[in-house]
């Protein structure tokens, strides 16, 4: 698809609009000051909108939120170096709760010559995903623009991917107010689909099913099931078709505390 951007940050926004991000949860930041001016003069503060936040980490916060109460994916945008080490705890409650979030992160200018003096030295790094990169699924640092379409595929298609979870992409100042020759084409992303879910084997499935029915006293341990809404009714489906109490472990809201096969906080394991 023949793109409309002018500036380079314009392609960012794009490709924003072309997954459908509703929101951009910010703590505002020089290094990013391009895809900002984009964001709301190119885009109209319209896919994404802009929630001002006060600090990075409540940005990141919100998007991991907003992920989680949704299963879509979010996107959060913070400030360079410091930005990026203030959401970090945010980042990785986002990595430990396997949501999807797309973290964007200015940084200041690769090319030495068009750094400000003083400021944009001491808020760049090299690279930059280093300092999160144990706890994202995958990181980048487009070279220009037009690397812009593929950077951002990538990054939804992984955070997408079962498990999924948080991936960070740092965007050089410099060519975000770059003038572009022409637009960048923004690809068919109806071509590049996220990958299907991961199934259990049903040989492994059909044993578990014989142990459960065997058992004495079965008892289910929920850790992570709920970050899937439905699968919160196939847990109380299965709980109530055998009898089987369930101890939530608290990874997300697994199973209704309100029911009567929910055991957490009861000491049935050590028994």
């Amino acid at each position: 698809m023949e793109g409309k951007s002018e500036f380079g940050s314009d392609v960012c926004v794009e490709m924003m609009q072309a997954y459908g991000i509703k929101y951009a949860p910010t703590n505002l930041g020089g290094t990013f000051r391009g895809l900002l001016d984009s964001v709301l003069n190119f885009g109209h503060n319209q896919t994404p909108e802009i929630i001002e936040c006060l600090h990075e980490e409540i940005a990141v916060s919100i998007a991991n939120g907003y992920s989680k109460a949704t299963g879509l994916p979010s996107v959060a945008l913070v400030h360079n170096v410091v930005g990026t080490l203030h959401a970090s705890m945010a980042i990785y409650d986002a990595y430990v709760a396997h949501t999807p979030v797309i973290v964007m992160s200015g940084t200041g200018p690769m090319r030495l010559s068009t750094r400000r003096p003083w400021i944009d030295w001491v808020h760049t790094a090299l690279v930059q995903g280093n300092l999160v990169r144990d706890y994202v699924k995958w990181d980048d640092q487009p070279w220009d623009a037009e690397s812009v379409p593929e950077s951002f595929m990538r990054a939804y298609r992984i955070a997408m991917t079962e498990p999924r979870g948080p991936v960070y992409i740092a965007l050089d100042a410099d060519w975000q107010e770059y003038k572009l020759p022409q637009p960048v084409d923004i690809p068919d992303i109806a071509k590049y689909p996220v990958p299907t879910g991961l199934q259990a084997d049903p040989n492994a499935l059909r044993e578990l099913a014989k142990l459960i029915a065997a058992a004495d006293m079965p008892l289910i341990v929920a850790d992570r099931v709920g970050r899937h809404p439905q699968a919160v009714q196939s847990l109380v489906e299965l709980a109530e078709l055998g009898s089987i109490p369930v101890i939530d472990g608290a990874g997300a809201m697994n199973f209704p505390n309100s029911h009567a096969m929910d055991a957490t906080g009861t000491n049935l394991i050590g028994q």
